[in-house]
């Protein structure tokens, strides 16, 4: 029998609370990222009103530290230093997986959606920040800490594109120049309400591309997933596709880029997958 367990997508402006066996079972409340003490009384009230779960999975905006199962140094104010599990667990009673949202993210896509059949990938979500993930063998890969692509060095040709960046940290990371805030600091509107022959759009997929040649050389992966708001722009991924074949120039493989499958709900399946990993222990 499927087990009920609990997910948490832990975001900086929504949480997401979820309770079933998988996206054909499930229950979701959302309710807005507040104060810490508010926001994580309010998972622990869900839980406790819906009953009958066996362990929790949070998928968390960060940066975290994923052995203390907290949020460190993130710009969102009021939430630095944060603990996040130990508080929801003490609280329920019940065992607790934490990992960062895009790795998450990742696992969800993994058990149910386009990353189906591949124990090694990676995913990339473009939207209001960049974050990447890393699956080998079905795990989410970590090194002294979890992976931040998003932060990595791209070119950026300062005269075709004087943009400085919108990364508080770094200005111009990959962050800074292709998440929606980027696109929408760079040309005064969100991407949005700009039109598909506006010239954000090549060099959003420019951009994109770019970073995806960084992971492949990095990871060789033979299949990127990209998720997330920017990205699911119509006809930007094909452009990607053609961008980053540019790039590689054949030198290795290019790899196969696939559409999300599980769109806004990748989050938080992730961590009901994190969940049900940790309940058949």
């Amino acid at each position: 029998m499927t087990r009920r367990v609990g997910g948490v997508e832990a975001g900086g402006t929504k949480w997401v609370c979820a309770v079933g066996t998988g996206p054909d079972d499930i229950t979701v409340a959302t309710f807005p990222t507040t104060t810490p003490h508010e926001t994580i009384g309010r998972v622990i009230t869900f839980f406790r009103e819906a009953g009958g779960v066996e362990a929790i999975g949070i998928g968390s905006f960060g940066p975290v530290d994923l052995v203390g199962g907290r949020i460190t140094t993130t710009p969102k104010p009021g939430w630095s230093s944060t603990d996040v599990a130990e508080p929801i667990g003490s609280a329920l009673g019940m065992p607790v997986a934490f990992e960062t949202d895009v790795g998450a993210a990742a696992l969800g896509e993994l058990r149910w959606g386009a990353a189906r059949g591949q124990r090694t990938f990676c995913y990339v979500t473009v939207g209001t920040g960049i974050g990447g993930a890393a699956v080998v063998d079905g795990v989410v890969l970590h090194g002294a800490g979890h992976a931040e692509m998003g932060h990595q060095r791209i070119p950026h040709d300062l005269t075709a594109d004087p943009f400085p960046g919108s990364c508080p940290f770094h200005g111009d990371c990959w962050e800074g120049l292709a998440s929606g805030p980027a696109v929408a600091a760079r040309w005064g509107r969100p991407g949005s309400e700009l039109p598909a022959d506006h010239p954000a759009w090549a060099l959003e997929a420019g951009y994109v591309a770019a970073g995806l040649a960084n992971i492949t050389y990095v990871l060789m992966p033979a299949v990127i997933i990209v998720g997330g708001g920017v990205a699911g722009r119509p006809g930007l991924l094909d452009q990607v596709r053609a961008d980053l074949a540019r790039l590689l120039a054949g030198y290795v493989p290019t790899p196969e880029v696939r559409s999300a499958g599980l769109g806004d709900r990748a989050g938080v399946l992730g961590a009901l997958a994190l969940a049900l990993d940790l309940a058949a222990g």
